[in-house]
């Protein structure tokens, strides 16, 4: 693979007359396979694009441009400069092409925003194996079943796996140093391997009869169960036959509401639906696995407002599978260009890929479900996006803002009695809040306890940085507190020289109750109350919630670090060694708590004396 850059001649002229001869350079392009960048004056890129001909593809942009999209001949207006990069095949330009985009998130092309990688159920090797959540790489040393369209999926699937079989899910530095089941074993969800409470043979047959259901071979699972009852009313051992029979009963109900009809055999199968109403554009993805449905996702791209459906369906394709494991059949609501993508994602997975779009059958109605799914998507986000632009309206008209205010920080300090103090801040731009950009800073230096000097820390350090160019200064700023908040946060504001941005406090009120909150504005002497049905408080309240409950959940990170920290220093005799002993033989900070005097007298290098002396001090 070579790189040629082909700029127009005097393409670093920075006068504003200068104008892109994309015929010129277009032809001098060579007739080979390869990616094409479109750059802006600022040197953005503003376009990728993969081709077979290099020289074609980038013709048909200025020989045709009368008949391309509004969007794209807004593009081309402000292209300054062409880049290539020739490859040996289109396949590898689709991949090339893929990871560009992924890059460098051009604005013009349709992005996709998805995890990195999916979860799964992992099942350990170890003489009694471990159900558990993982996401990373997979390897030949563990069992894993997936991909989940979800992490809450995957802790659904381990929760019915421990009422079933009883599987054990504790890591393995709790299950080597148990002395005594824990509650899960109480309440029926383990059978207690870790202190011999269960024969290795029954657990082994436990786990091979999780694995059957699993990999979607559920009759089998049943059929054993079933076996294994008869026997044990055989030998009147009535109990096992009994906690047996409640198993092949959950399984049953759950086989009604996870199986997916297939009369073709176990299945595993991705299908993917486009839908478009609005002017919004969705995927939906359902994952199908042995026959079981692993959950849904929704995809909103962003860029596609106005692309094509099929433009919009063939990039997710695209952005979602290369890199990733995927099963050998796709099934598509709409015609893609399918034969390369085919080709190199069976390249990749191993094994062949087939990119279906006239499902006939159960798959017909496994497509059409995921359509339906990606329509009452859409209707939900039109349904929040106008329920929050009533609210933005509402609260522009509140306080007499500009229509033009859009972008809400919120910051909130949480601590509890001055200890570990921790400040959030929540970002709420284009009708929904923006997790991705929210921020925790840790207070140090101050006196504890001190909210004023938390919240003038914090406010500091947050725009210092955005003067300095590190980020976007908000339309609206709101203070989780009263007229002595607002005063530091405006005092603050004037020494970075900020000016023209709007400040409000949101005070909770004489009985702190939610819809009694108080709007407290600067230099005012006075402080708003809000109607509670008003559709502007109702933002307000989203916006202060949210940056509540972020402060707190760091805040309570924070302290827990702290205190599993220092709660075993502060004891007279136990040192770093006897530390590290304590928690390896308990598995934990709260099962050294929850021990007796004898079974920490047990712990290698811990006497009576001292045993007593630890729990005393923890207790």
């Amino acid at each position: 693979m070579s790189d040629l850059s082909e700029k127009q001649p005097g393409a670093e002229d920075t006068r504003p007359q200068a104008e892109f001869d994309g015929v010129a350079v277009a032809r001098g392009l060579p007739n080979l396979p390869g990616v094409y960048r479109f750059l802006d004056r600022r040197e953005d890129v503003l376009y990728v694009g993969k081709a077979r001909d290099l020289k074609k593809r980038v013709s048909s942009y200025f020989h045709k441009a009368a008949s391309l999209s509004p969007r794209i001949q807004l593009m081309l207006r402000q292209v300054a400069t062409l880049e290539t990069t020739v490859t040996r095949s289109e396949a590898e330009a689709l991949l090339l092409e893929n990871n560009l985009i992924k890059t460098l998130t051009p604005r013009y092309n349709i992005l996709y925003r998805d995890d990195k990688s999916y979860p799964y159920l992992i099942l350990t090797e170890h003489p009694f194996p471990r159900l558990g959540f993982y996401r990373g790489a997979l390897d030949r040393q563990h069992s894993y079943f997936g991909p989940f369209s979800s992490a809450g999926a995957v802790r659904e699937s381990i929760h019915l796996m421990q009422k079933v079989f009883h599987l054990r899910t504790c890591e393995d530095t709790v299950f080597s140093n148990r002395s005594r089941a824990c509650l899960l074993y109480q309440i029926k969800r383990c059978s207690g391997p870790c202190v011999g409470l269960v024969r290795k043979a029954d657990y082994d047959d436990d786990v091979r009869n999780a694995t059957l259901f699993l990999q979607g071979r559920a009759s089998e699972a049943v059929e054993r169960l079933e076996q294994r009852m008869s026997e044990a009313s055989a030998v009147q051992h009535y109990e096992l036959a009994a906690v047996l029979r409640d198993q092949i009963r959950t399984l049953a109900k759950v086989r009604e509401t996870q199986f997916v009809s297939s009369n073709r055999g176990v299945v595993d199968a991705d299908v993917v639906a486009l839908a478009a109403a609005s002017g919004v554009l969705c995927v939906n993805l359902a994952m199908i696995r042995g026959g079981i449905h692993r959950g849904d996702k929704s995809f909103f791209p962003q860029n596609a407002r106005e692309h094509d459906a099929q433009e919009a369906l063939q990039a997710f394709l695209q952005q979602h599978y290369i890199s990733r494991e995927m099963p050998p059949l796709v099934i598509v609501n709409l015609a893609v260009e399918s034969e390369l993508l085919e080709q190199m994602l069976s390249e990749q997975a191993g094994h062949k890929v087939q990119i279906s779009c006239k499902p006939t059958g159960e798959r017909r109605i496994w497509l059409r479900m995921a359509q339906k799914n990606a329509e009452l998507a859409i209707a939900q986000r039109l349904s929040e996006h106008a329920r929050q632009e009533v609210r933005m309206a509402s609260l522009q008209n509140l306080l007499g803002l500009p229509e033009t205010v859009q972008r809400i920080e919120c910051f909130d300090i949480s601590h509890t009695m001055g200890e570990a103090t921790v400040a959030s801040c929540v970002v709420y731009d284009r009708g929904s809040m923006q997790p991705g950009e929210y921020r925790r800073f840790n207070i140090a230096g101050i006196e504890a306890g001190d909210d004023y000097a938390a919240m003038r820390q914090v406010l500091e350090r947050r725009y210092r940085r955005i003067v300095e160019g590190e980020g976007k200064m908000p339309d609206l700023l709101l203070i989780d507190g009263g007229k002595g908040q607002v005063s530091v946060a405006m005092q603050v504001l004037t020494d970075l020289g900020v000016s023209g941005l709007t400040v409000v406090g949101v005070a909770k009120g004489e009985e702190r109750k939610p819809g009694l909150e108080q709007l407290v504005l600067p230099n005012s002497k006075v402080t708003v109350r809000l109607n509670s049905n008003e559709p502007g408080l109702h933002l307000i309240q989203q916006i202060r919630d949210e940056a509540h409950r972020f402060a707190i959940q760091g805040h309570r990170k924070r302290r827990g670090k702290t205190r599993t920290r220092s709660s075993l220093e502060d004891i007279e005799g136990v040192g770093a060694k006897r530390r590290q002993r304590l928690l390896a033989r308990f598995g934990g900070l709260r099962e050294v708590v929850s021990a007796s005097v004898d079974e920490l007298a047990q712990v290698d290098g811990i006497s009576r004396e001292l045993a007593e002396r630890i729990y005393k001090q923890l207790h």
